[in-house]
């Protein structure tokens, strides 16, 4: 099947976080909005079809998943990853980012420490603040245009604030590193030496460019598999953060009636019905769809790498190895970070992800997403071009 990602699809009006809350974020009504990672497509039609069915239906009743749901789950990883996964480590969530705020409070009292490796995600800081735990930072370092861990860092803030839950992100958002096989046995022996849990935020784990695999850090070990919860979903595969639903996995009993608990206190119950449906339909009929998907993706990454070498040499991409995000460089334009955000936001209108965000490592930096049609990437850069040459006269 044919699959058209060249088409610009309005999405403005539908209440879009990305399209329609420029002035809510401060950001002016014409920006061209390139920052949150949702794509700009259509999910895959065997996903449309079957949502279409349960709409036809028309009863929207309190629901959960069936045997069916964790067997095309399971089957996804056991080919994709070769891990074998049980069907009663299955917890679901609405996102991965609810699930590390109830691993938080599952596994940490109020004061402990919790460690991350900036540049990253940011939800995973407001999280740890939000719960009254003690943030503990173990940067990554840029060497030759390449993100490395310190693991003597690692392992010192482990000692030095008796760190009790690291989280773990892999592939990494937003540097695309996919963390090699020895990287993470490296993490594991620490944290299982020094107690750590590990919560493995793998979201991203569909994107991994070719020369990469992703590793499960569950998978390489029965130890760390015991101490570890591994949060995943279809949402950044298949376009369908909308729907909430998010698969965790966690083979310890005890952890697992621990995070149980977790959730309970919050009052959630029920997956939304829909979600359930398209997660189910993208593990089982989705994959020709993906795969065209990241041609395409690998067409885009090209066509950025390509013009700024020949546009704008001055910003340099890091090179990804996962992930649909970009990470580029502007420091050599020598601007201050407020200057730099005028750049971006009011003289080039693009809406960006700016690095600092992302830990004060990411000053200098912008998050782009190239899950777009190639247009909406020329349009993006060749705004940035004119700000950019404006900047230098």
């Amino acid at each position: 099947m044919n699959y058209n990602f060249d088409q610009r699809i309005n999405r403005k009006g539908t209440g879009s976080i990305k399209y329609d809350f420029a002035k809510h974020f401060g950001k002016p009504e014409d920006s061209l909005p390139l920052w949150v990672a949702d794509m700009d497509f259509q999910t895959a039609p065997e996903i449309l079809t079957r949502l279409q069915q349960s709409v036809a239906h028309g009863v929207f009743g309190y629901s959960d998943n069936k045997e069916a749901y964790v067997q095309a789950v399971a089957r996804w990883y056991q080919k994709h990853f070769q891990w074998e996964i049980q069907p009663e480590w299955l917890v679901k969530t609405p996102g991965v980012v609810f699930a590390i705020a109830a691993a938080i409070r599952a596994f940490t009292k109020e004061g402990d420490a919790v460690l991350i490796q900036p540049p990253v995600y940011y939800p995973f800081g407001n999280m740890i603040r939000e719960n009254h735990r003690q943030l503990v930072n173990n940067p990554l370092r840029l060497l030759d245009g390449h993100y490395e861990i310190d693991f003597e860092d690692f392992e010192k803030k482990i000692v030095e604030h008796s760190v009790k839950l690291f989280i773990l992100c892999n592939p990494h958002n937003p540097v695309g590193r996919v963390w090699k096989e020895w990287e993470l046995r490296k993490i594991g022996e620490l944290c299982k030496k020094y107690q750590v849990f590990v919560v493995s935020d793998e979201i991203h784990c569909d994107f991994v460019l070719p020369g990469h695999r992703h590793q499960v850090f569950a998978a390489l070990s029965p130890e760390y598999q015991e101490m570890t919860i591994t949060c995943t979903a279809p949402s950044k595969t298949f376009n369908l953060a909308g729907l909430q639903v998010s698969n965790i996995f966690i083979a310890n009993p005890s952890y697992r009636k621990q995070f149980v608990k977790a959730i309970s206190q919050t009052g959630y119950e029920e997956i939304n019905v829909m979600g359930l449906v398209a997660c189910q339909a993208a593990y089982e009929e989705g994959e020709p769809w993906l795969l065209a998907l990241k041609e395409y993706l690998e067409g885009n990454r090209t066509f950025v790498r390509e013009y700024l070498a020949k546009y704008l040499p001055m910003i340099h991409l890091i090179e990804p190895e996962g992930t649909y995000l970009l990470w580029l460089d502007f420091r050599e334009l020598g601007l201050t970070e407020e200057a730099l955000e005028s750049l971006i936001v009011e003289k080039a209108r693009l809406w960006l992800d700016r690095g600092a965000m992302f830990g004060k490592e990411g000053e200098g930096f912008e998050r782009i997403n190239i899950a777009c049609p190639r247009t909406t990437l020329e349009q993006a850069l060749s705004q940035l071009k004119k700000a950019v040459t404006e900047q230098e006269v």
